[in-house]
């Protein structure tokens, strides 16, 4: 039996010597503070490159999928080109697949942890016969067998299987190239998340060996040559270099199939099997869809600087009602992002809608191609057209986010789905579309409840006890809800960042990130960076990364206090030009009577509130628990009249003083709702007269709250 296992077990003298050499990228310490090198990635591309990226790998794959079994029996001829100044004798690839192979995986040890502490998706309770994986069964270089060995990178379970290292014949000099043959079959699990089988649909994603990422000094905080190939963690996503994929697929002919990249030319049938061939160069993974009886409705986008892109959705008769809404919001959205990002590069985008049961496959992004959400009615104003249109927006944003610009999902979570959250409620907010809570009975009753998108962000991102930082990894949170608070206390963040900068400077700053880094891999830093350089506003860039990103800051400034009292004469011992001069209490008294008197029969049509014979000091009283943040305060007067006032600096209270010929009845800090990041609004206002604005504000965020149980289902 040892003998049997050798090759998948045990590593040479050598090859242990290696990977000293190489070492991982952190496990843990994985916030980037620091800018990347000008010339990391290639550098900046500029649109005269012969290629769209700097194609790092190449992917020739045969792939036969046995519908009966879900299993794919593929042949990969990969070349990787060595970036680094030294030879590499050992390369690592992910095998994602191994994390539904058994219990004892990386994914299955977190989620029996993290799902403690909230609710998340990939719950399912796999049965026999339903657990998937990935077997090597040979790899070669230039004929030559090689032997591969499981390890762990982030110190998981010795059971995990989701990275192997292969030790090559013959090293890689630096600057050379590498090439192997591998033949794999992969087993696609029951649904659990992101990709597998149910029934007859077969979402074939992760499927592949796929190689690391050779990361070079000035790299995403790299400070020298390393391997980023993080096991699969249950919260985690991909990372990967960009590069060609030729790849064809063969299924059964009943079956309809859908990928990333273009078609070439006509499928080919034989024996009761069809084979497609699918193309796409400058992207970092490929995924598909094979499923039997599926429809499929087309569309197309031509915009300026994009090639003409046609748009296909692959969908189950039972969610026809959804087939039209995903086409409509997919070419919707390659408008916005292409005028606000820059223009979609690529010919195709291709939108499958997952069947009943196999919901969890849904909501998950892939270079042109991602998955929605089904529903069997979707109609105009309900709470089924609000999650149809989030989620395609949401996750073909993600084609911009984590598939042009590449950042690290693993270790940088908010680059790529913090971000995208806030710009597609930009983009919601442009379309001036609200999130609509009702249902079609609701609805009939005249009852729509809707609210802003930003307003539903800001009630599901924790801010009274944020765990972890923005910045943190996708693995180290405390619970799977701290790491859904990335979507939400991002987009929150950004928010708050675009009222301090403007809109346009954010936007154009927004451009320049991309300007810079698409086709690359950004981190944090680089992000921090490029808003700074656009704006010019350090300071505010700052202190929302220090506070947030790279911190667990909170805002909670609230209205302690309103006091008023009306400015009359005052008794006592006065001194002018050297004479005293005493003013009687009693003879002051029965003068203010008779200015009263006086004042009201010259005014006996004056309204209640009017300004009266005497004018008021009032005191309004500010206090400050959390960071500061600048704030307006808004106060209104008896007489209908209100003052803002601006409050930034750093004191921990601040009291206001107004004399006016009428006093103050009530003060609101933030009334235009700029700091979406003030943990409690609540305390945010105070009236000196009963007001049903704050039963309103409960009213609305009631609402709001049951609005999350729904988006849960839509921020993937």
């Amino acid at each position: 039996m040892a003998q049997a296992t050798a090759p998948a077990q045990a590593a040479s003298a050598a090859s242990q010597t290696a990977l000293q050499e190489i070492p991982f990228a952190p496990a843990h310490d994985t916030i980037i503070t620091t800018q990347s090198a000008q010339n990391a990635w290639g550098g900046e591309r500029t649109g005269t490159e012969p290629t769209l990226s700097d194609r790092v790998v190449s992917y020739t794959i045969d792939a036969d999928l046995d519908a009966a079994k879900h299993a794919v029996t593929g042949k990969e001829h990969m070349t990787w080109r060595n970036r680094s100044d030294r030879a590499v004798s050992s390369v690592y690839f992910h095998l994602y697949l191994n994390a539904f192979q058994n219990e004892g995986s990386t994914f299955f040890s977190e989620r029996k942890v993290l799902t403690a502490h909230g609710h998340a998706r990939g719950n399912a309770v796999l049965e026999k016969g339903q657990w998937g994986g990935i077997r090597l069964q040979s790899v070669q270089q230039s004929g030559a067998p090689l032997k591969w060995s499981f390890v762990h990178p982030d110190g998981g379970p010795a059971t995990d299987e989701t990275v192997v290292r292969i030790d090559l014949a013959q090293p890689v000099p630096a600057g050379g190239s590498l090439a192997l043959d591998i033949d794999f079959l992969s087993q696609l699990p029951r649904v659990v998340e992101r990709t597998g089988w149910w029934g007859d649909f077969n979402l074939v994603g992760q499927w592949f060996p796929k190689i690391g990422v050779l990361e070079l000094p000035g790299e995403r905080g790299a400070t020298q040559v390393r391997w980023n190939v993080h096991e699969f963690h249950f919260a985690s996503e991909f990372y990967a270099d960009f590069g060609l994929y030729d790849v064809h697929l063969t299924v059964p002919s009943d079956y309809t199939v859908g990928a990333v990249g273009k078609l070439q030319g006509a499928p080919e049938q034989n024996n009761g099997k069809t084979t497609y061939h699918f193309v796409q160069g400058d992207v970092h993974d490929f995924a598909w869809v094979a499923a039997k009886g599926y429809k499929t409705m087309d569309g197309s986008y031509a915009g300026p600087g994009s090639p003409k892109v046609a748009v296909r959705v692959i969908y189950p008769s039972e969610y026809e009602a959804s087939a039209a809404p995903t086409l409509k919001s997919t070419i919707d959205s390659l408008g916005y992002f292409s005028r606000t990002l820059g223009p979609y590069p690529y010919e195709t985008v291709t939108a499958v809608i997952p069947p009943y049961n196999a919901d969890e496959a849904g909501g998950m992004e892939y270079p042109t191609f991602f998955t929605s959400e089904g529903y069997k009615v979707v109609e105009p104003d309900t709470v089924f057209q609000t999650l149809s249109d989030f989620v395609n927006i949401h996750e073909f944003g993600h084609g911009y986010f984590y598939g042009i610009l590449a950042s690290n999902e693993f270790e940088e979570p908010i680059l790529d789905e913090g971000l995208n959250e806030y710009w597609d409620n930009r983009m919601l907010r442009e379309r001036k579309q609200d999130l609509v809570l009702a249902t079609p009975f609701t609805k009939w009753l005249g009852i729509t409840p809707h609210f802003s998108g930003f307003a539903f962000e800001r009630l599901s991102a924790s801010l009274f006890h944020p765990a972890d930082p923005l910045a943190q990894n996708s693995w180290d949170r405390l619970s799977v809800n701290s790491y859904g608070t990335v979507y939400s206390r991002t987009a929150t963040a950004m928010h708050d960042l675009e009222e301090r900068l403007g809109r346009p400077a954010l936007e154009k700053a927004f451009k320049l990130y991309y300007q810079r880094w698409h086709f690359r891999h950004p981190s944090v830093a680089d992000f921090r960076a490029a808003l700074i350089d656009s704006s010019g506003n350090a300071k505010d860039v700052d202190a929302i990364f220090n506070q947030y990103v790279y911190g667990t800051a909170f805002i909670d400034d609230k209205l302690a206090d309103i006091d008023s009292y009306e400015v009359l004469p005052q008794a006592g011992v006065t001194w002018k030009d050297g004479k005293r001069t005493e003013v009687d209490a009693k003879e002051l008294d029965q003068q203010v009577d008779k200015q009263r008197s006086d004042w009201e029969k010259a005014h006996k049509d004056a309204k209640p509130g009017a300004p009266g014979p005497f004018p008021w000091h009032s005191t309004v009283t500010v206090q400050r628990d959390g960071v500061s943040a600048p704030e307006l305060l808004r106060v209104s007067f008896e007489d209908g009249t209100h003052q803002d006032v601006v409050w930034n600096d750093d004191r921990r209270w601040a009291r206001f003083d107004f004399v006016k010929p009428s006093k103050v009845v009530s003060a609101e800090l933030d009334p235009d709702q700029h700091n979406l990041l003030d943990r409690d609004r609540f305390n945010n206002s105070q009236t000196t007269e009963p007001n049903g604005a704050a039963s309103r504000r409960w009213t609305a965020d009631v609402a709001a709250l049951l609005q999350s149980f729904y988006a849960l289902l839509a921020t993937m």
